[in-house]
């Protein structure tokens, strides 16, 4: 399933096509998308790959498509401090991106069918956390991982505010699936080839809505024991998070604050995250480092004035003008006469001259463009890459080597 937008050359690119074709719709699900490049999700051999709108599976480990992302995103209706389940959470690439939105006193949970997905999880989780400069500038919700089967579920299992299923759901599975949410809470799953959108408005009332076609695999029923009796997998508990891991939030959300120069741009109902001056101040990308040229077009532009018998003035075009103002060095063959009469009309109209030349002397044009090098035009400027500011702040705090580290997440960058 996929290919609904063309392949970008980068992470930047391929939200780019998804915002063109509006699969991406909110600032919020945009800068999630942006923090984190889909690339670092694939094996190495298959990178060149990551950027294309199509599913992507090798062995257990599996990617939906980028389109199908966007949508399952844009209709979870993700905001700070709300319960997430993830059923069939594969890489845990879309609970990394759902974790950036939740902030730390949210709950990120995922359930995994395959032991080895988990590991790979994991690890894609750690180096995100460890080498990603995106992590600095969000409050994270760590997303955890369990293995099993998300129909061996306990029914005395505590609800979510928001539950996704990457699996085709039979028709025989949807109250069940249905009951994992609370009331006012968002399940969104593949339904008899749709990705539907099922919101639960009471305690047996529930609102119906289909988005996208779409091709799933379907979901693995269960393997029952000797005695035939299901088996019953626990999902990761509700934890309250340490007084300790509250004090490197607050620290750390209290130097992005003062990074920001105070300036808190949130989004829709308290966003806990900020993109702060940092970034444009650097010339970087709105959402991050794209390592990019600027080409910038520098063109004169002179006033223009017509008067009865003669331009007065200078052109934009490139060809040339004589002493005469005349086209490719004509020869002024009117009479001294004509001559005057001509500046006469020109006298009256010097004071529209001069406010049009005031309009615009110089015009500069920028344009973002890529590595390659493209000679059509002049000057190229090369943008640096941002620094971390936050790290650069804890680092420079005088406080013992350890608690840095600490507040750092143990980042050896």
């Amino acid at each position: 399933m996929g290919g609904a937008v063309s392949a970008g050359e980068d992470n930047d690119d391929l939200i780019d096509n998804l915002k063109e074709a509006y699969y991406i719709r909110s600032d919020l699900v945009e800068r999630a998308f942006r923090a984190i490049d889909r690339a670092d999700y694939y094996l190495d051999e298959y990178r060149e790959n990551a950027y294309k709108d199509l599913a992507w599976r090798h062995g257990n480990i599996h990617l939906s498509a980028p389109c199908i992302y966007s949508e399952v995103m844009e209709a979870l209706d993700l905001h700070p401090r709300i319960s997430f389940l993830n059923l069939g959470s594969g890489t845990g690439y879309l609970s990394t991106m759902v974790g950036l939105i939740l902030g730390p006193f949210g709950v990120n949970h995922g359930i995994e069918l395959h032991a080895d997905v988990i590991d790979y999880a994991y690890q894609k989780l750690d180096s995100f956390i460890k080498t990603s400069d995106s992590f600095d500038r969000f409050e994270f919700c760590e997303p955890s991982f369990v293995v099993g089967n998300c129909l061996d579920i306990p029914p005395e299992t505590r609800q979510y505010d928001r539950v996704y299923c990457g699996a085709g759901v039979q028709k025989d599975h949807e109250k069940y699936m249905k009951n994992l949410i609370k009331v006012g809470g968002i399940l969104v799953m593949p339904l008899e080839e749709k990705l539907t959108k099922i919101t639960r408005t009471g305690p047996n009332s529930w609102e119906t809505k289909k988005i996208i076609s779409v091709s799933f695999a379907p979901l693995i029923l269960p393997k029952h024991n000797v005695n035939g009796r299901p088996k019953s997998v626990p999902l990761p508990k509700y934890e309250v998070r340490s007084l300790q891991e509250l004090t490197r939030s607050s620290i750390r959300h209290t130097l992005q604050t003062n990074t920001n120069g105070g300036e808190s741009h949130s989004r829709s109902r308290g966003s806990s995250f900020s993109v702060g001056r940092g970034l444009a101040v650097a010339g970087l990308h709105k959402y991050g480092p794209r390592f990019k040229r600027r080409r910038v077009h520098r063109r004169r532009c002179n006033a223009l004035v017509l008067a009865s018998r003669q331009v007065v003035g200078s052109t934009m075009g490139s060809a040339a003008l004589d002493s005469n103002n005349n086209q490719g060095g004509r020869v002024e063959d009117e009479e001294e006469a004509g001559e005057r009469e001509a500046r006469r009309e020109v006298r009256g109209s010097r004071r529209a001259t001069r406010r049009a030349r005031g309009m615009m002397e110089e015009e500069e044009m920028v344009e973002d463009v890529e590595e390659e090098d493209d000679r059509e035009t002049g000057e190229l400027l090369q943008v640096q890459p941002a620094v971390n500011v936050l790290r650069e702040r804890i680092l420079g705090l005088p406080l013992p080597e350890p608690l840095k580290r600490y507040l750092l997440y143990y980042r050896n960058k």
